[in-house]
């Protein structure tokens, strides 16, 4: 996969839109599939053990599961090129969701939890379609389309939630555990989505990748004039992180990650025990999702009008106020503001985070680069998730919170840092 295409402009264009349009519908039915299935999953996971301490355990799951998968997917997208290693990791989501919904009948926590590993390995690949998008973007409006990707996600935050009820409903009338149909669902998702990358994605966007990259030789971002995007040796991965802005980029991405975890995945607990319907919380879960996903587009178009920096300043201040009203009421409309909030901090944060260190990569280094970079957002998420379960059941979810709003003020004081000592 090291050839390079010879597209006119106006065909490079055209064949780059396709691409784009493809990853944004398998990343809307994918994440339809991942947020109606991990609505249910503390609920399920603190049923089956028997105590809410393990409650965020199934998710810190799913962001080993990405991370040991991470940078190994990083080398099959470099080795055998995009469409056969996102197709690989669609198909094991499919895997992850047939386990999940055979352990929920069965009752097995155990193997619930082998789900959500598969789960997190299918993430490693799919999480890198906005990598995808970028490379066979101009830098110009990279950001735009990395926003427009993260977007599809929205589709995610109406359809995931709203299918929730529905699923539960169509497993009880096959005499199945109502938990069990949202697993279902997800698997049927997960098949469209690598039916569609396999039959699609073509050319591979990696060759694509390589004629952009020549075309945006010493084009400028942020004030900065990139090198000759093919010139010097590959780096390492090493000497790839050993500057400050690629740092910078993964800490906005990590602790983004971090603190929207440890919220998200307590809070439908959290309106358990304060007596929620099922209804509810899919509300304030869709209104959560909504602030990660539904503002992507706008975000994607403020990080190329005013730069990575202040918008990833502006994420960490979102992610401060969500996690200061989260714990104030227990009742719907301040919990859905907070997680709102806490949404669309993540986006901010996620979005620029990703358009600043793809910035920084040469086409030959993209796969590796990010996908240890995805390895590292995944192991502080995962941290996060499992701090989430232990932290609510000593100290409820002020605890939280508490533990968030810290994170989130250091994100704000490092991106402050960075960006008033860089060149």
């Amino acid at each position: 996969m090291t050839d390079v295409l010879a597209l006119s402009e106006e065909r490079l264009e055209a064949v780059s839109r396709r691409i784009v349009g493809t990853l944004f519908l398998t990343q809307s039915l994918g994440s339809a599939a991942i947020i109606n299935a991990f609505t249910v999953t503390p609920i399920i996971a603190a049923a089956l053990a028997g105590t809410d301490r393990v409650a965020g355990l199934p998710s810190s799951l799913v962001y080993l599961g990405q991370a040991l998968m991470a940078y190994p997917m990083g080398w099959m997208l470099d080795r055998y090129g995009r469409r056969q290693g996102i197709s690989v990791a669609f198909v094991i989501g499919v895997m992850g969701a047939l386990v999940s919904l055979l352990a929920v009948v069965g009752s097995n926590f155990t193997l619930f939890l082998g789900g959500s590993l598969l789960f997190g390995m299918m993430r490693s690949g799919g999480e890198q379609s906005r990598y995808v998008a970028a490379e066979v973007s101009r830098v110009s409006n990279r950001a735009r389309v990395i926003g427009i990707v993260v977007f599809a996600g929205t589709a995610g935050s109406i359809v995931g939630p709203a299918l929730v009820s529905p699923a539960a409903a169509a497993a009880l009338s096959l005499n199945l555990p109502e938990h069990a149909g949202p697993f279902g669902v997800a698997s049927i998702l997960l098949t469209v989505c690598a039916v569609v990358i396999f039959s699609l994605l073509r050319p591979d966007p990696l060759k694509i990748g390589r004629q952009v990259a020549e075309l945006d030789d010493a084009t400028p971002v942020d004030g900065v004039i990139r090198e000759r995007a093919e010139a010097g040796p590959i780096r390492s991965v090493r000497e790839i992180y050993s500057s400050r802005v690629p740092r910078l980029a993964v800490i906005a991405m990590v602790f983004g990650q971090l603190v929207m975890s440890m919220l998200m995945v307590i809070t439908p607990l959290h309106m358990a025990h304060n007596d929620h319907s099922l209804g509810s919380i899919s509300n304030v879960i869709m209104a959560h999702t909504m602030g990660m996903f539904g503002l992507s587009w706008l975000t994607g178009w403020l990080i190329d009008r005013v730069g990575r920096y202040p918008v990833i300043a502006g994420g960490a201040l979102l992610l401060i106020s969500a996690a200061i009203i989260a714990p104030i009421s227990p009742l719907f409309i301040p919990l859905a503001l907070a997680l709102f909030l806490l949404g669309l901090g993540w986006n901010f944060c996620y979005v620029a985070g990703s358009s600043l260190l793809s910035d920084q990569l040469k086409a030959s280094e993209r796969g590796r680069a990010q996908g240890a970079s995805e390895m590292m957002v995944a192991i502080g998420a995962g941290g996060g998730s499992l701090l989430s379960g232990v932290l609510f059941d000593a100290g409820g979810i002020l605890s939280v919170s508490g533990l968030g709003l810290v994170m989130a003020l250091l994100l704000l004081a490092i991106t402050i840092y960075v960006a008033t000592r860089r060149s």
